[in-house]
């Protein structure tokens, strides 16, 4: 933990970022399994705002990010398929509920989910329903996390089960407080949140959400810059995946630490 992170209040531990401690896929995953993470959901969210269409200028050669083709795998699939073989292990049934939110319907205010009914059965299912649904879908917004978040926190307080909550979005978050208001609370719950960035950015605000907001019980959100991570890397599927899961082991050290779980 970094010392200018922390920020002490009326006595209270101070509020301190994780750091990112990990080098390799396999250090992550043994700190992962060291820290008795075998048993936990995961919960899927796809961004379909309107700036999708034009956050691939740089980064999707000017095409929508949701664009759908045989000839090219676009951000969202990529992101679906890597971190199904990352997550899924983790998973300890396999069901995945799985939404969408900022289309035109829903707008700002909600959330729905990806299939019509039921849950998806592991990633390959949830790569399926995307491929199938989303030619049909009218991008809208604002952006908004909130509606999701709160979605996720109730699953969590249902299934009183650590979960992780992916988020697949382009970045562009209108109603910041509210999203920032939902992130402090779910530190309430055993609930890590992922937020995979796709498209060109800018990405300051994400930044904020994983290293400030001191008023979180602890630091449970996690930005990966998905383009940079991959171009960077001689491995990008291991890299996306080893930043997916790097704060997951402190997260979870945190949540026994203020036992979340039996609080459920």
């Amino acid at each position: 933990m970094l010392a200018s992170d922390s920020i002490s209040t009326c006595g209270e531990p101070a509020f301190a970022s994780n750091i990112d401690r990990f080098e390799t896929l396999e250090e992550v995953s043994r700190a992962i399994k060291q820290e008795g993470v075998d048993n936990c959901g995961l919960i899927f969210g796809i961004d379909y705002t309107l700036s999708n269409k034009l956050q691939g200028q740089i980064t999707f050669g000017g095409s929508s990010l949701h664009d759908i083709s045989d000839d090219k795998v676009n951000p969202y699939q990529e992101v679906i398929c890597i971190l199904g073989e990352t997550l899924e292990p983790l998973d300890d049934d396999g069901i995945i509920p799985a939404y969408g939110f900022g289309d035109r319907r829903v707008k700002d205010k909600g959330i729905f989910p990806l299939k019509t009914e039921g849950e998806c059965d592991g990633f390959a299912e949830v790569l399926d329903v995307y491929n199938e649904v989303t030619p049909s879908i009218k991008l809208g917004g604002p952006t908004n996390f909130a509606p999701l978040i709160k979605e996720a926190i109730d699953i969590v307080k249902k299934e009183k089960q650590y979960h992780i909550l992916v988020i697949v979005a382009d970045g562009q978050v209108t109603s910041e407080e509210e999203t920032i208001d939902a992130i402090v609370t779910a530190s309430n719950y055993p609930l890590s949140i992922v937020v995979i960035g796709v498209g060109d950015g800018p990405w300051e605000v994400m930044r904020d959400f994983d290293n400030k907001l001191p008023e979180r019980k602890f630091d449970n959100f996690q930005f990966v810059e998905f383009h940079k991570t991959k171009s960077e890397a001689r491995n990008p599927q291991a890299a996306i995946a080893l930043q997916a899961l790097m704060e997951i082991p402190d997260q979870f050290k945190d949540i026994k630490r203020l036992n979340l779980l039996n609080k459920l």
